[in-house]
């Protein structure tokens, strides 16, 4: 790679055609502060075992599905100036004081970096009693695939001696929910790769209405069952599997979000005034009734349903990016001829006035399908709503075109940013949710630019150097139940911390990785070969969702011997000895930068075709990529003279195994580094398509597409302003 300094002597940029009919400002600026830090926190907190314990429910199991309710009633003499709290659960807990809904978590990590939210709840208190309540859940073995779990149970912690009274202990009470039941995943309706836990039933008659409020009488409730005290992570002989770290990111956004239209409806009539908030919907007993709404974009929210009355009805709810057609999603305006197919929770009512039903976990939807069948009394359907949730970015960029569809491109571009970044960056938020390394390097370079917040991107570091295996390499996603490695995303990860170097210059924070770098590029250079090409790889070696590329891995040969995982291996390199010069140890970068050299000459040597003056995936020149030429020139590995020439032929030759939505990111990195900005317009036609077809998110690859939004494919917004 060039030296910083160079680079930035060269910074032009492909868009800058783009300058005749937009305006551009940018500004990346300081992040902002966490909402809870260390320093805020009692040193006792961090450094001491905690006096407060783990609580669970006596007699239900610990590591099977569960529902629990938690009580602690207390009494202050007067209104608190502040009252400071620290609270963690396992799998998930929600928080009330008072009756309001207060925190939500913890934040994503593994149980050696259990996490635990800070909150000073002292507005919600008053002078006489108060009530602390808590409702925890255990998805068991459907919890999402991000969902790491020791057992189920809930601590709260006071900051100091003043606020111990709502230490969790055997003071306070538990019941286990009734009314609870999980719906699995349907694998026929939804034949694709899904794990983002279950969907809910609720019973509205086995619900303890009112039970977060002041003056519920939890009196017939059990005391909680103490398992073991809480300690945070680095103390002697910690007292359990979770060690307690403290939440490094903000609470998650909520921002009420009302349902846009009604596209189809049977068995009953929807007025607009239902769909405002403003009234009613009336469906009589004995019906069967379904509405079909169209948020008109795809949303991530809490679905908020409110109901009076209709017991003995059933009412499932039904979300979905699109509708279908057989295994096809056509034009996603459209619905005639085509099915809801979904993700799905049920509500059962009691028959109670404006009962709310909102399920403990959010979903992901376009569509939003409302089924009703009432029994022998009618149902009122107060409201039904979203609340919008996804990690708080504030927007600090601003494009404006004159050009009407890079606009558009700039708005769908950062939706779907935003609906892939909650607690972690992810993947995609129907489907998965799971942080991948390969797509979190994009994620975080576009929301550096448009926000300049980079405390998501510096957890995102934090937990894939977590997720480490004894070999050296980082896992490709984390936090995952199931391990996964894909070698290259390890690479990836190192172009994460060059990145964060590069545009928030915090050597401190990188500095820390330097180590785990030097493993990752350890465990590939042990598997180099006598050619100077890497060897066969163990794991799944992805590059690219490309039809070519089997599974997404490119071509090897017998023993390995890819140009496109060697380059990837040299890139990591390069960007390793531009750290260590800056930030580490100059043996190590002259060691890197020579060894970078000699494998990108070996792979010149090798795989160059002269015949088609392009690189060949093999030495075997059977296998011809726009990735592995794409690759040579952004690691110089294809003579400086020779890179526009090149990238000329990539664009031009349809022959080639060509990218998907994700490597263009590359591709146009490429395409700058050779001189070939101008052209970058009109490379744009894949997400001119998806306009076409309806998407108001990017798709994960080319129709037939699983995903309707993937943030890797989001990186025009990146592109728009790394001028």
């Amino acid at each position: 790679m060039a030296s910083k300094a160079t680079n930035q002597e060269n910074h032009s940029m492909c868009v800058r055609r783009i300058y005749s009919c937009a305006f551009l400002f940018l500004m990346l600026v300081a992040s902002p502060s966490t909402s809870s830090t260390t320093a805020e926190l009692n040193p006792a907190i961090l450094h001491h075992r905690w006096p407060a314990d783990w609580i669970a429910c006596p007699g239900s199991p610990h590591r099977e599905f569960g529902v629990y309710y938690f009580r602690k009633d207390f009494s202050l003499s007067s209104k608190p100036d502040h009252f400071v709290i620290h609270a963690s659960g396992d799998n998930r807990y929600q928080l009330y004081v008072n009756g309001t809904r207060v925190l939500e978590g913890p934040a994503r990590g593994d149980l050696f970096h259990w996490r635990y939210e800070t909150i000073d709840i002292a507005p919600y208190l008053h002078a006489g009693r108060n009530a602390l309540a808590a409702i925890v859940w255990n998805f068991a073995e459907l919890a999402p695939m991000a969902q790491m779990s020791n057992e189920t149970g809930l601590i709260v912690q006071g900051d100091t001696e003043q606020e111990s009274v709502v230490n969790t202990n055997g003071s306070w009470k538990v019941l286990a929910s009734k009314a609870v039941q999980m719906i699995p995943i349907n694998r026929k309706t939804i034949p694709f790769y899904m794990v983002v836990g279950p969907g809910e039933r609720w019973n509205g008659a086995e619900v303890p209405w009112g039970w977060q409020e002041t003056n519920f009488d939890d009196s017939a409730w059990q005391p909680a069952e103490v398992l073991v005290s809480g300690g945070p992570r680095g103390i002697q002989d910690s007292p359990s599997r979770w060690m307690l770290v403290p939440r490094n990111i903000p609470l998650m956004e909520e921002t009420p979000q009302r349902l846009m239209s009604v596209r189809k409806s049977e068995g009953v009539e929807v007025p607009q005034s239902f769909l405002q908030g403003r009234s009613p919907l009336v469906i009589p007993a004995n019906t069967d009734a379904t509405v079909l709404f169209d948020q008109t974009f795809e949303t991530t929210a809490y679905p908020e349903l409110v109901v009076s009355g209709g017991k003995g009805s059933v009412i499932t709810l039904t979300y979905a990016e699109a509708l279908w057609k057989g295994r096809e999603k056509g034009n996603r305006n459209n619905i005639e001829g085509k099915k809801m197919l979904g993700m799905e929770d049920q509500f059962l009512p009691d028959g109670g006035r404006r009962r709310l039903f909102r399920p403990l976990w959010w979903r992901t939807y376009r569509y939003l399908q409302m089924s009703v069948r009432t029994g022998d009394s009618p149902l009122t359907i107060d409201d039904l709503r979203g609340v919008f949730t996804a990690y708080p970015f504030k927007v600090q960029a601003r494009f404006e075109s004159g050009d009407a569809t890079l606009q558009k491109m700039w708005e769908v571009g950062w939706r779907t940013a935003r609906l892939c970044a909650h607690s972690t960056y992810m993947d995609c938020p129907y489907y998965e949710r799971l942080q991948y390394a390969g797509d979190t390097r994009i994620q975080i370079l576009i929301s550096l630019y448009m926000t300049g917040d980079d405390r998501l991107a510096k957890n995102a570091v934090e937990l894939l150097d977590d997720s480490r295996v004894p070999e050296g390499i980082t896992q490709s996603r984390y936090p995952s139940h199931l391990p996964q490695m894909i070698p290259p995303f390890s690479l990836f990860w190192i172009g994460m911390l060059h990145d964060l170097w590069w545009y928030r210059g915090d050597a401190a924070f990188v500095r820390r990785f330097l180590p785990g770098m030097r493993d990752v590029l350890g465990w590939f250079e042990r598997r180099m070969t006598p050619s100077g090409l890497l060897g066969r790889l163990d794991w799944w070696n992805f590059v690219d969702w490309t039809p070519q590329f089997r599974d997404g891995v490119p071509p090897e040969e017998g023993n390995g011997q890819s140009s496109i995982l060697t380059l990837q291996f040299v890139a990591a390199l390069q960007d390793a000895a531009d750290l260590e010069s800056a930030l580490g140890d100059q043996s190590f970068a002259e060691r890197d930068r020579e060894l970078a050299a000699r494998i990108a000459h070996a792979v010149y040597e090798r795989c160059w075709d002269a015949s088609r003056e392009l690189l060949a995936d093999t030495p075997a020149h059977k296998d011809f990529s726009q990735h592995a030429n794409i690759l040579g020139v952004l690691t110089n590995a294809i003579p400086a003279a020779d890179q526009k020439r090149v990238m000329q032929k990539v664009l031009s030759d349809t022959t080639l195994t060509q990218c998907s939505y994700y490597f263009r990111f590359y591709l146009f990195r490429a395409m700058k580094k050779a001189g070939l900005g101008d052209d970058y317009l009109s490379q744009l036609g894949p997400w001119k398509q998806m306009l076409n077809l309806g998407l108001t998110t990017w798709a994960e690859k080319p129709e037939p597409a699983r995903s309707d939004c993937h943030a890797w494919s989001a990186h025009p917004n990146f592109d728009f302003l790394n001028t």
